[in-house]
């Protein structure tokens, strides 16, 4: 007997009275080209892309809980055949990643991590949209073709349609010019596709472009939507019901600021945050909550502390039913703030400071640091003279009621002269404020004097 296993193949068990030692490693190879039939995504060169740029070669790949290590070829095809695709379940909801713009005809090597993380929380198919010859090389023709391939996605929709799957169960998530492939094939549904998310939507060609040509809410029942790339690769306007604006949006923590840094680090870190965290996100080991704001300054500035306008029920980033809002109808273009750290999970507390102080006689300089344990957060606040009110936005890893002490010190210098500084309050709350903040009142700080105090005792009190 002849026998080989290989992790994502299926043995071939063979039973042969073999007369030489060759035989049998000649059956094993034959056994594992038979079971060797996974899928994968196209990559494309340039000559490639030059003798077939005119055809978009869209293709899907299906992935399921039955095949999570071995993608499956899907068309339209074997929808019209009389035996359905083995693999996939007409009776349970689909979702269909679509990426974006591939500058260098690579395929993108993130999308099958996507759906496995996917498949680790729901129990659905998992179409992934292959355009990569499509989305390669020259941005402005890739753009004049994306509404092509929402065409032609929008047949593989209807064919499912047609065989028992309803719009509403459908939830495409598209990567920056994906994020608008997704949206046309919604216009194309008049918004009757069940749940839309775009990671860092593409802004290059979008950001002055009509509804009608970009995702926008009208495009699904829900629209959600994550910026971080809004400066430059994405787009800076809000195109969903709700659109988490991660740090602002725009510069993301640990991506490289320089030019001498790595390719990816300087070009497209900020633009692939989205995906990362959005994944990260899946795994749900902690909430990444926004919360309503006009604008960021304002969000650090302490002017937003609660989720009023969703009836107190904070957004979050993920699965959750309409981001987990619960009224109805959803308010649209709501743009969600939210502060990330630089590593998964991604996820922090936030911490709303709120110092009044006496009018003061000279500008002065405030340092305010949070302690846990070796765990500390520090702040700086300059005070003017025709100010006693400052709120600022803080992040801390750990929640209100674990931080241990607080600290003041007066670091005022050269330009900050003010010699002691009367604190009238101190106060903590965590964001989304649910309950009255945590105060200390009535400080001196001197110079060279630093002040602390235990927060263990007054946070049990709540």
């Amino acid at each position: 007997m002849g026998s080989r296993t290989k992790k994502g193949w299926e043995p071939l068990f063979v039973t042969f009275h073999l007369t030489c030692e060759s035989c049998e490693f000649f059956i094993m190879i034959i056994a594992f080209n038979i079971q060797d039939d996974c899928a994968d995504l196209n990559n494309t060169t340039w000559q490639e892309y030059r003798q077939q740029r005119v055809k978009l070669q869209v293709q899907y790949l299906l992935l399921t809980r039955k095949n999570m290590e071995c993608a499956r070829g899907f068309s339209q095809e074997s929808l019209t055949k009389t035996q359905q695709p083995s693999d996939f379940d007409f009776s349970k909801p689909t979702k269909v990643i679509i990426h974006g713009y591939r500058a260098m005809g690579s395929k993108p090597s993130w999308v099958k991590e996507l759906a496995k993380a996917l498949l680790r929380v729901q129990d659905v198919n998992v179409i992934l949209v292959d355009w990569v010859y499509g989305a390669s090389f020259a941005y402005n023709l890739v753009v004049e073709n994306y509404k092509e391939v929402a065409v032609q996605i929008s047949v593989l929709i209807n064919q499912l349609q047609k065989q028992g799957c309803k719009l509403e169960s459908f939830h495409f998530i598209g990567v920056s010019l994906g994020a608008h492939v997704a949206g046309f094939v919604g216009t194309l549904f008049e918004g009757r596709i069940g749940r839309i998310t775009g990671l860092d939507p593409a802004g290059p060609m979008f950001k002055g472009a009509d509804t009608f040509d970009r995702l926008d809410p009208s495009d699904a029942l829900f629209v959600d939507a994550i910026h971080t790339d809004s400066d430059y690769f994405g787009i800076s306007i809000p195109v969903g019901h709700v659109d988490f604006f991660l740090n602002g949006g725009k510069d993301q923590t640990g991506c490289a600021r320089s030019r001498f840094a790595s390719m990816y680090g300087y070009v497209i870190c900020d633009h692939m945050r989205a995906l990362h965290v959005y994944m990260s996100a899946l795994n749900g080991s902690c909430p990444l909550t926004g919360i309503p704001c006009d604008s960021y300054e304002d969000f650090l500035n302490g002017q937003c502390v609660d989720c009023g306008v969703f009836k107190g029920r904070c957004p979050t980033i993920g699965l959750s039913d309409n981001s987990g809002i619960a009224m109805s109808p959803i308010p649209k273009e709501q743009k969600l703030f939210l502060l990330t750290t630089s590593l998964p999970p991604f996820c922090t507390h936030h911490i709303l400071l709120e110092l009044e102080v006496s009018p003061l006689d000279k500008s002065a300089e405030v340092e305010v640091t949070l302690m846990t344990e070796n765990l500390k957060t520090e702040q700086r606040l300059r005070l003017q003279t025709d100010t006693t009110v400052y709120r600022k936005v803080l992040t801390h890893p750990v929640a209100l009621c674990e931080i241990g002490s607080i600290k003041l010190k007066n670091t005022g210098a050269r330009f900050y002269r003010q010699g002691d500084i009367h604190v009238r309050s101190v106060c903590v709350s965590e964001l989304p404020r649910r309950e009255e903040p945590i105060c200390v009142n009535n400080i001196d700080i001197h110079r060279g004097a630093p002040w602390s105090h235990d927060f263990v005792q007054v946070c049990g009190m709540f």
